[in-house]
């Protein structure tokens, strides 16, 4: 996804400025963060693997397109296999209906062997978002009341072992320059399956996603955008040798197999509304 405009024309979606960062919605596939060594081990071999796997940098097929519709596919060659030894095919659907664009990933595996992997959404807003409130008002309200604790990655990138206390009080995040100075934010384990981002007494954005239960919130201090990235798996754990097969919060898709993952996102009249 490279822009997405309400319907008078408001920027909504973060426009890749390399000053902070390039990106404005990535895909993330088939690891989430960062690994040891840049690679990960599979039956005794190591496989180099970029950040947030390969997917983001790949040019994917436009399958089929229509108004209001598109699918785009990615499908293994002769260069993801050298990191990635796996048959698959990775589509990416998106409906606009209204005031909501809706988006399904399928991950199929088209190969003869159980295929580890992990997912992840990386949508980039603006922040502030273009409806006159200040960055300092805006708020993440959580669809439930969550008691999740906080998880953080080091410097390097891998998921440390303690839990911390929750920033979330009465579903609300209240985000801040200050909380991303150790990079991203992460909720593993989220009972809610949507947030609303925007400021009180504002038109705001739901973000739904019903396929997953953990979300990284993540900017680089100062900047004027904010991540909010639903994923199925997790950053590596600090330490973490093991086969990538066991690799926590990955799964294994049997041959044949596919899993669908969706996030919606939905234009609001109003943060206070129910």
């Amino acid at each position: 996804m490279q822009s997405l405009v309400d319907g008078e024309g408001r920027d909504l979606l973060w426009h890749g400025d390399p000053r902070y960062w390039k990106g404005r919605a990535p895909i993330l596939f088939p690891v989430i963060g960062t690994l040891h060594n840049g690679g990960y081990k599979l039956d005794g071999r190591h496989y180099d693997m970029p950040k947030h796997g390969f997917a983001r940098d790949r040019l994917f097929e436009v399958a089929q397109h229509q108004p209001g519709a598109a699918t785009f596919t990615l499908r293994d060659d002769a260069e993801t296999r050298t990191l990635y030894p796996f048959s698959f095919v990775l589509e990416v659907h998106f409906v606009l209906q209204d005031s909501e664009l809706s988006i399904t990933a399928t991950v199929r595996n088209t190969g003869a062997d159980a295929m580890p992997f992990s997912f992840g959404f990386h949508p980039a807003f603006r922040w502030p978002l273009p409806f006159d409130a200040p960055r300092s008002a805006h708020r993440i309200r959580f669809g439930k009341g969550e008691t999740v604790p906080l998880r953080r990655i080091d410097a390097e990138g891998f998921l440390r072992p303690e839990s911390l206390p929750t920033p979330i009080a009465d579903s609300i995040l209240t985000p801040d320059d200050r909380q991303f100075e150790e990079d991203a934010m992460i909720f593993s384990g989220v009972e809610s399956r949507f947030v609303r981002y925007g400021a009180p007494g504002q038109p705001a954005l739901d973000v739904a996603f019903p396929d997953m239960d953990v979300l990284g919130i993540w900017t680089k201090p100062g900047a004027p955008f904010l991540c909010i990235e639903p994923w199925s798996g997790i950053s590596e754990p600090q330490n973490w040798e093991g086969d990538f097969r066991e690799k926590p919060g990955s799964q294994l898709l049997a041959p044949g197999a596919d899993r669908r993952f969706t996030m919606s996102i939905a234009q609001q009249d109003d943060f206070d509304a129910d």
